[in-house]
């Protein structure tokens, strides 16, 4: 049987992976700022993970699996002044908003999901330590800040170098700081800010940098070295570089053993991203896709690849995802969920590709192959297969004709009774052999979406374009 293998972007290359723990993986992820609806690219981040996290427990292991929220910044300050409400208000209403769009998109909910707010003692025992090891300082505006030149490793993760990073790559260079290299741990409060954007310590009134924030959510609820630290390629540095830097300083020489990186989500060759404004959230999206097809557009994709969004890569993935549900619309699998036979050979493949750093694309690869070998024999061992594997990927987890109906109208059942109306009558018309009828009525389903599957006992079967 194969061995897990993972691109550690601190190595640089793939690794096999251990575990510090046998049989047990403690994993964090990088999750969402809350103060606005999430886009694609969250999305394309929080399923990279997920497939991580149901592979890793597909795997045997036991996970405990921390995606933190992002619930004090400066983003947020803004935002809640802009709007005349509480940070409070703000934060919860788009934290239900991205759990809702989560849910949607069949993300598992991971073991546990800290809100930065909750663990502001444990950011100000950290710094406190960063102090003691001459690794932190209160600058003369009263931020307190980290001293990257004090800290023989920093660079490790994203290759950079002291020499060649420049402050204005990184920082908006502020005089309080020893060094333009240096980052904000503890931010001074301004008069201007809301009175729940302020907490005491013995640095003055203030609140943390973000960085901190994940050193102190990670080390708390998953000690001070754990297995696996992912988010977007965006958060390598200066991020996570940061992180390493405050959790080494703070605790000693190993934060994490595995870092995982997923690609950007591009737009015409560009990153997408709410600084450039050519994003679309993922709410825009489901209004014109179903999210399984947003499911699967990611899953196809390597992890670390770039992942080019348009309406062409959409309606292709939506193509691709009903080959596989027509697959298994002929076939009764039954009620229960099937599981996977783990020595057919599909599922070898399968586990080799999954186990080659999450191979996406050729899992899915199996799994039109499985879906080949359906349309021709119709077995119910193949079909359960193919549906038992496509869970993995948390993927053709419905029944066959909901996916293949759904998104039909507005009117929902009303709609599918005058389809079926509609059938009902082209096949009288058949029968009367008014094939002209027959045609106009077929035309007219197609013109609104509707496709019909005729077979040689008449039409059962009918799915949307």
């Amino acid at each position: 049987m194969s061995q897990l293998k993972i691109y550690n972007t601190l190595a640089r290359d793939k690794q096999v992976f251990v575990p510090i723990e046998p049989g047990k993986v403690r994993m964090y992820v990088c999750g969402i700022t809350v103060y606005d609806y999430c886009h694609i690219g969250h999305a394309r981040m929080t399923a990279v993970f997920d497939i991580v996290y149901r592979w890793l427990l597909a795997s045997g292991y036991d996970v405990k699996y921390v995606r933190n929220i992002t619930d004090i910044e400066d983003k947020i300050i803004r935002r809640a002044v802009e709007n005349g409400e509480t940070i409070a208000a703000l934060t919860n209403r788009f934290i239900q908003y991205m759990h809702e769009d989560f849910a949607a998109l069949g993300m598992l909910p991971p073991s546990a999901e800290p809100r930065a707010t909750s663990y502001v003692p444990q950011m100000l025992s950290i710094i406190d330590k960063l102090e003691q090891n001459d690794l932190a300082y209160k600058g003369e505006d009263g931020d307190v800040n980290y001293a990257v030149r004090n800290f023989p490793g920093y660079g490790k993760l994203s290759g950079k170098s002291l020499e060649d990073l420049r402050a204005g790559e990184r920082v908006d260079v502020n005089t309080g700081k020893r060094d333009p290299l240096d980052f904000v741990l503890w931010k001074a409060s301004k008069e201007s800010e809301p009175s729940e954007a302020k907490w005491e310590s013995k640095w003055g009134s203030g609140r943390p940098g973000w960085h901190i924030e994940c050193s102190a959510m990670s080390c708390a609820l998953l000690g001070e070295h754990f297995d696996i630290h992912g988010g977007g390629a965006d958060l390598q540095f200066p991020h996570h570089e940061n992180e390493i830097a405050q959790s080494e300083g703070a605790f000693g020489p190993t934060m994490v053993n595995y870092w995982i990186h997923n690609g950007f989500v591009r737009l015409d060759n560009e990153k997408m991203s709410k600084s450039l404004g050519n994003f679309f959230t993922i709410r825009e999206v489901l209004k014109k896709y179903d999210a399984e097809v947003l499911r699967f557009f990611i899953v196809r994709a390597h992890y670390r690849s770039p992942l080019n969004y348009s309406d062409v890569h959409l309606e292709d993935a939506k193509g691709a995802l009903t080959r596989l549900y027509t697959a298994l619309a002929d076939v009764d699998v039954g009620a229960d969920k099937p599981q996977v036979d783990w020595n057919e050979a599909h599922a070898v493949r399968f586990r080799e590709a999954m186990n080659d750093d999450f191979n996406t694309p050729l899992a899915v690869a199996e799994l039109f192959d499985l879906a080949t070998e359906v349309n021709k024999n119709k077995s119910v061992a193949d079909a359960r297969q193919l549906k038992a594997l496509a869970g993995v990927l948390g993927l053709l987890e419905r029944a066959p004709q909901q996916f293949l109906r759904a998104g039909v109208g507005e009117e929902g059942s009303a709609d599918e009774a005058r389809i079926v109306q509609a059938i009902a009558a082209r096949a009288a018309a058949k029968k009367a052999r008014n094939f002209a009828e027959a045609d106009r009525i077929r035309a007219e389903l197609l013109a609104s979406g509707i496709v019909l599957e005729d077979k040689p006992d008449g039409t059962t079967n009918w799915r949307r374009a």
